[in-house]
């Protein structure tokens, strides 16, 4: 690792910064990973996986039931608080669930784990928070075993398509953007992180490349993201931070607010995401 760091979540662990990403699954936020962990799982019966940045661990839980029966996961976070409801979460999907999983707190940049302790490893929106992801990625390779995977997922912030084309919508677009980057993260993580891994010291003939997308359209997920936005806009950090900043104002926000309440209530909405996606196959 270059320099000293700390490993800083800006945007917190309020109920209105987490509570969409409790919709995340391994089928929706993983799907690039699940073929690698059924063909580890049948070389490596004990098969370890670990999955840095779990935060409420729906993706945790989910990708427990893609293991062998002898595999576990480990999820890690900064936050006691966020990694406490990752544990109720996992204990609530059953018994077969609960004894594969288990969670501890740990920096992405100082994982208290041994070279090779893991056979996949795996992160999802945690590069773009990261002020150095390159340092991230190549502490993530280092407690992956050879032969295993290094399997990492980022959103582009700079790359949504939304309907209807609303102005609030897209001028809250580029105040999570720029709020992000302001917090020293990344906002164009999609389409640059290839470029880390390579930074981190993998060769190109190593890594697998791809976009995936989430796409929130049907009644309940645009209710679960509008509502989650509009929460984040009348009581969140990227709220405070963008008047801060005075990237925004308080007509702005209530402009914003009412653009996602109309988009919520359409039943032509759509909003596409675009996510870049990495499996780094360690020699």
């Amino acid at each position: 690792m270059t320099g000293s760091k700390e490993q800083v979540y800006a945007p917190g662990h309020h109920p209105s910064q987490t509570k969409h990403h409790e919709w995340r699954t391994a089928e929706n936020s993983a799907a690039h990973l699940i073929p690698h962990l059924q063909r580890l799982g049948r070389e490596r019966p004990h098969l370890r996986v670990l999955d840095v940045g779990a935060g409420s661990g729906t993706i945790t839980a989910s990708l427990a039931k893609y293991l062998p029966p002898d595999g576990t996961i480990l999820g890690t976070d900064i936050s006691d608080d966020i990694l406490a409801r990752a544990r109720e979460h996992a204990a609530a999907q059953g018994p077969d669930v609960a004894r594969r999983v288990a969670f501890q707190r740990a920096s992405v940049y100082e994982l208290p784990f041994p070279d090779g302790a893991f056979d996949v490893v795996h992160a999802h929106q945690v590069l773009c928070h990261l002020a150095s992801p390159a340092d991230a990625v190549r502490e993530m390779a280092r407690v992956c075993a050879p032969g295993g995977v290094v399997a990492l997922r980022e959103a582009d912030l700079r790359m949504w398509c939304a309907w209807p084309a609303l102005d609030g919508l897209e001028r809250f677009q580029r105040l999570m953007a720029d709020v992000l980057v302001a917090n020293g993260g990344q906002a164009e993580g999609g389409r640059r992180l290839l470029s880390w891994v390579l930074e981190a010291g993998a060769e190109r003939g190593d890594v697998e490349v791809g976009f995936g997308t989430w796409c929130y359209s049907a009644p309940e997920d645009r209710r679960a993201w509008g509502g989650s936005m509009i929460n984040r806009l009348r009581t969140g950090q990227m709220r405070d931070k963008g008047i801060e900043l005075g990237i925004v104002t308080e007509e702005g926000i209530e402009e914003m607010i009412k653009a996602w309440e109309e988009w919520i209530g359409a039943d032509d909405a759509t909003l596409g995401i675009v996510n870049g996606e990495v499996i780094w196959k360690k020699k």
